[in-house]
């Protein structure tokens, strides 16, 4: 069987807040998640063994943990399929960078394999299933921008301007886990509200965090932060801006220093797996 590619997009968190923890130790959270047109491909050969190979590992990463791998066991399993298939994975974004790559890799491997295995869950049970693999994976496969609460999962649609971004990516890889650990972080913020945050209201609360953490985080806001607003996505380590066209987003992203990895990339209301998807029926 031929290969085929599907896209798994980046996302940034254009808020971050916390506003409180359940008795089971998880964060209860605010934030907006939002599309980029930049990200990994991922192609799917399907097999007929039953077998499950990833052609593609990550460096330090055993096969068997790769969410890529998780995700396809995970719907093999639940689907009692005789399917298998052959994963190559393109990596273009870091880990540790709060831009949801591997959430997003295993969003994409549950949407393209419940098509190509003929599996068809619907939307929301897959979504249901991906939680199992992390809380930013329903986001990915619902495809939509979104606010999000909860650890991440209860999500609401939103409309919102399709910037377009330069992306620096410091080069530290920034423990989510650490983050959520420490003793420093502030856990009670207020509750926002949409409309407060159409209207400009939001930070990041684990910018400070991160920064003193990983001081190159810092050097990266201030830098960026010399153009227009600048903000870290999720945990970082990768930092965002946003310009009204590409042509200057495409002029700040040449001054960035060569120490710092860099994309331009336009935002996206509707994930381009979506759009890849609709052209498998």
């Amino acid at each position: 069987m031929n290969a085929s590619s599907w896209p798994a997009p980046a996302k940034i968190n254009l808020f971050l807040h916390i506003i409180g923890r359940r008795p089971d130790g998880y964060h209860l959270l605010q934030t907006a998640f939002q599309f980029l047109d930049h990200g990994d491909a991922l192609r799917f050969t399907p097999r007929d063994d039953g077998a499950i190979r990833l052609l593609t590992p990550l460096p330090g990463v055993p096969e068997h943990q790769d969410l890529t791998v998780r995700a396809a066991t995970l719907l093999q399993r639940y689907a009692d399929s005789s399917m298998g298939v052959n994963i190559t994975v393109e990596k273009r974004l870091p880990m540790g960078a709060g831009l949801g790559g591997g959430s997003s890799d295993a969003a994409t491997t549950l949407v393209a394999l419940n098509r190509l295995w003929g599996v068809d869950l619907p939307e929301g049970q897959l979504a249901e299933l991906g939680l199992q693999l992390g809380a930013d994976v329903p986001v990915f496969i619902h495809g939509r921008a979104a606010w999000a609460e909860g650890v991440g999962e209860r999500l609401t649609p939103i409309d919102l301007p399709e910037h377009w971004y330069v992306v620096v990516m410091p080069p530290c890889h920034v423990s989510t886990a650490e983050i959520f650990a420490a003793p420093e972080l502030t856990r009670n913020l207020p509750p926002l509200t949409i409309p407060a945050f159409l209207s400009g209201a939001g930070s990041n609360v684990c910018e400070a965090v991160v920064c003193r953490r990983y001081p190159e985080v810092g050097r990266a806001l201030t830098w960026l932060g010399g153009y227009t607003q600048a903000r870290m996505s999720g945990t970082g380590a990768a930092v965002f801006a946003a310009f009204a066209d590409k042509g200057r987003a495409q002029s700040v992203a040449k001054a960035v220093p060569a120490h710092w990895a860099v994309f331009i990339a336009q935002a996206c209301n509707r994930s381009p797996l979506h759009d890849r998807l609709m052209k498998e029926v």
